[in-house]
């Protein structure tokens, strides 16, 4: 895989390897649950990775600038900011608990010197506000420096305040905080290309809201049948198209994408365009439709493409073709074999997220052991890597990773049976422009960049 924003296959030639750059968090064995990453997302520069945890945080991370010095170490990305996004909630009516969570982060596009993303929990939505700050006023005329109030009567003279240097100051806070829209749990979210409206999907409904509108959303598809006996399929993910500020695109549990026009009426409950691949009924089994069920869905950069993920595999179509996908990688096939202990432990239920590179060219996806799959597109080859701290070295190429499914194992061979179905990879992130790539296992953010010789 050679060129800028390609990706993954170690090989000899002019293709890209993968190497080690980073791991943040900590070693301990015992992971406290509220420290399990549960989002990465870089923003639209990719000079800022923001990761939120099932504690309710959110931690961004700022890459640093090139040392001109050194030119072979890159810029690292460093703690920039740490603050607590959601705490956990009682819906009295309901008697229900609400985790703190973060379920998703997305990032708007900078206008200023600022930096804002929407970071969202099971309900509530809120926009925060990062800034800096490296100035202080001093000598004001009705307060002294340590911001006690002076006597008027004192005051002889008057003062015109100054500003001072100081020490920087990263400032998180909250501007708006989008509430009460949602029945059920929040599984997306999405900015719009317009950059002034953004959607929010929960299992049945997907509402608009403007982003200075904070207590009214507009429900623009609603998949709640009047009885919920007859509940057949409910809404996994949903994304906006990347240029079109009209169109947006939902899958489902039962393995269809529909793809909506908001120009057409204001509720979307009539698709457009419904993406299906045809069943193989050779193939059916118990386990059919919970393995179809589609746990992500993201537009290429191009917008011409999307894919998708389900739990053996990814999918890319062409938004002009909806009988079948134009390609489908297959992420951990070997364990279809495996699927009535995956049901036993729950683990089938796993939803994983899938990402594309820059350039379109190769998607990246997570798997179990901390392996993680990449999909060259044009090369049409792909490569398992795993994020390990065993190979945590600076700048210590990653090994491919091969997957022995029966018969004699070769030396470099892990077998299916003594794959770790704890240590999962679901979140990923793939920087917009360069070849670094984000990896959340379980507590520990891993950070890998190409290998430049």
């Amino acid at each position: 895989m050679a060129g800028a924003g390609g990706g993954g296959c170690p090989a000899g030639g002019n293709d890209l390897q993968w190497c080690f750059s980073q791991v943040k968090g900590a070693i301990d064995e015992d992971v406290a649950e509220a420290d399990i990453i549960s989002t990465v997302e870089f923003n639209y520069s990719g000079d800022l990775l923001a990761t939120g945890d099932k504690g309710g945080r959110v931690v961004i991370f700022q890459r640093e600038q090139e040392n001109k010095s050194r030119p072979h170490s890159r810029g690292e990305y460093n703690v920039y900011s740490t603050f607590q996004s959601h705490e956990p909630e009682f819906d009295y009516l309901k008697s229900l608990e609400i985790e703190e969570k973060i379920n998703k982060i997305r990032w708007l596009p900078q206008q200023n010197a600022a930096h804002f993303l929407l970071s969202t929990n099971d309900k509530t939505i809120k926009l925060w506000k990062i800034s800096e700050r490296d100035k202080r006023a001093e000598g004001y005329n009705l307060k002294d420096e340590d911001g006690r109030l002076r006597d008027p009567f004192r005051i002889t003279a008057l003062r015109v305040p100054v500003l001072k240097p100081m020490d920087l100051m990263v400032e998180a806070s909250p501007r708006r905080v989008f509430a009460n829209a949602h029945t059920y749990h929040v599984n997306s979210i999405s900015v719009n290309s317009d950059h002034e409206t953004y959607l929010s999907a929960d299992d049945l409904r997907i509402n608009l809201w403007h982003l200075e509108i904070t207590d009214r959303s507009f429900n623009i598809v609603d998949i709640k049948p009047a009885n919920m006996e007859e509940l057949t399929e409910v809404i996994t993910a949903a994304e906006f198209h990347p240029h079109q500020c009209n169109v947006f695109v939902y899958s489902s549990s039962k393995g269809t994408i529909r793809l909506c026009d908001m120009r057409s009426s204001a509720l979307c409950d009539r698709h457009s365009k419904f993406f299906e691949e045809p069943e193989d009924p050779s193939s059916r089994s118990f386990f059919s439709e919970i393995i179809s069920s589609i746990s992500d869905v993201k537009f290429s950069h191009s917008g011409r493409y999307m894919m998708t993920r389900d739990y053996l595999s990814v999918k890319v179509w062409d938004l002009n073709m909806e009988s079948r996908p134009v390609e489908t990688h297959q992420v951990h096939e070997y364990l279809r074999s495996k699927l009535c202990s995956l049901y036993e432990n729950d683990c089938i239920f796993d939803k994983f997220e899938c990402c594309w590179n820059g350039s379109d060219s190769a998607v990246m996806t997570g798997s179990y052991n901390n392996f993680f799959r990449m999909f060259d597109r044009n090369a049409r080859r792909d490569v398992t890597l795993e994020a390990s701290r065993e190979n945590s070295k600076p700048r210590a190429s990653l090994k491919p990773r091969k997957v022995c499914t029966g018969g004699k194992r070769k030396k470099d061979e892990i077998s299916v049976d003594s794959l770790d179905f704890n240590k999962k990879i679901l979140h990923t992130a793939w920087h917009p422009t360069e070849n670094i790539i984000a990896v959340a296992a379980t507590n520990n953010l891993y950070i890998f960049q190409d290998k430049i010789n």
